[in-house]
């Protein structure tokens, strides 16, 4: 029992009896929590605004037996600029799904944080290509997560040539032409590709949004990308399809 004070991402809202709210929150220094946010739908409640959905505030929580429970917040950032654009809060939502279905409650997750305040602001703030941030996001994350794929060099051999390699969703990294023979799982990638895989995957997390791709390496990507958190994940994440009817 206690209070704690901690930085955190409201990643999903659940609306409670006549006036509250149980949010998610990834938080800086504790992991995924849950939270009781008691008279949070009321208006004149103080928690009013930093209870919703993608808002970046600094809580203070009394640890329950059960759940913890809110007691007050300061905003940091509100992201409204996502909040406002259906294409970036598809993206946002895309991300948020990902984190929730993965991070554990109370499990240690102090990059995957830094790694979603970075990618929301990105979002926000950039006119950067959102499949781009969201493929640079992925990656990472899994990463993060430890399935990143072998990107270095091909898994079986070693060889770090680019030309003539294919990604191997069995083995889950590259194979060159040598070694692809009994591998039906793959498919062809360019060296553009594989050069923005070991940096999104390698780099320093200072520098990770500091490039862009031509819009066939993007398409890669994307193909890739998809197919791997489906194996990795074992879920389908298709909420960015919507965006192809608008």
């Amino acid at each position: 029992m206690g209070y704690i004070k901690t930085d955190g991402i409201i990643i999903r809202e659940v609306d409670t009896g006549e006036a509250d709210k149980v949010v998610t929150i990834l938080t800086r220094t504790m992991g995924k929590v849950s939270a009781f946010a008691k008279n949070s739908r009321r208006p004149r409640s103080s928690l009013v605004a930093g209870t919703q959905y993608l808002c970046l505030c600094n809580f203070i929580l009394f640890k329950g037996k059960d759940l913890h429970s809110l007691s007050s917040c300061d905003m940091i950032e509100p992201f409204y600029q996502i909040r406002c654009d259906v294409f970036k809060l598809t993206y946002a939502a895309h991300i948020l799904e990902m984190v929730n279905d993965v991070i554990q409650e109370e499990q240690p997750s102090s990059r995957t944080f830094q790694l979603l305040c970075n990618t929301l602001h990105m979002i926000s703030k950039t006119e950067k290509e959102l499949d781009l941030i969201a493929r640079i996001f992925e990656f990472r994350f899994l990463s993060i997560l430890g399935y990143a794929p072998y990107v270095k060099g091909c898994i079986k051999c070693g060889t770090d040539r680019l030309e003539g390699t294919s990604f191997s969703f069995k083995k889950c990294g590259l194979l060159c032409n040598d070694c692809i023979s009994d591998d039906f799982y793959s498919s062809n990638i360019s060296p553009g590709a594989i050069k923005s895989l070991r940096y999104i995957i390698h780099c320093n997390s200072k520098e990770l949004f500091n490039f862009n791709v031509s819009e066939s390496v993007l398409d890669e990507l994307n193909k890739i990308s998809r197919r791997f958190i489906k194996d990795r994940l074992e879920k389908d994440y298709n909420k960015l399809d919507f965006l192809k009817s608008l």
